[in-house]
């Protein structure tokens, strides 16, 4: 099944498969050759749409920021972190010597 519009030839598509060594049967060349002339048409189509007129877009759809404002709130105070801890000293967690006895 040849490539019907010509815009690529098996031996194209036999070069390509050699750049990228891949290796491939004959009917599986006349079937690349096919459906890359399909992906070239296609690609020539959307270079036809594109206008000077019509502004570059980096989304289909408005984007929004989604977050809520930043409002400043108080936090815990001291007393009220270390209140839940199971050892606190001098106004710290107190956790477990994970290092030598290195000082």
């Amino acid at each position: 099944m040849p490539a019907e519009s010509g815009a690529i030839s098996r031996d194209e598509v036999a070069h390509l498969a050699r750049l990228a060594r891949l290796a491939v049967t004959d009917e599986e060349l006349d079937v690349f050759a096919g459906q890359l002339d399909v992906i070239l048409g296609s690609v020539a189509r959307v270079g036809e749409v594109a206008a000077d007129d019509i502004p570059p877009t980096s989304h289909a759809v408005p984007l929004e920021n989604v977050f809520r404002p930043d409002v400043r709130r108080p936090g815990l105070s001291q007393e009220q972190a270390l209140s839940g801890a199971p050892a606190a000293e001098d106004g710290r967690f107190r956790v477990p010597r994970i290092l030598g006895e290195e000082q």
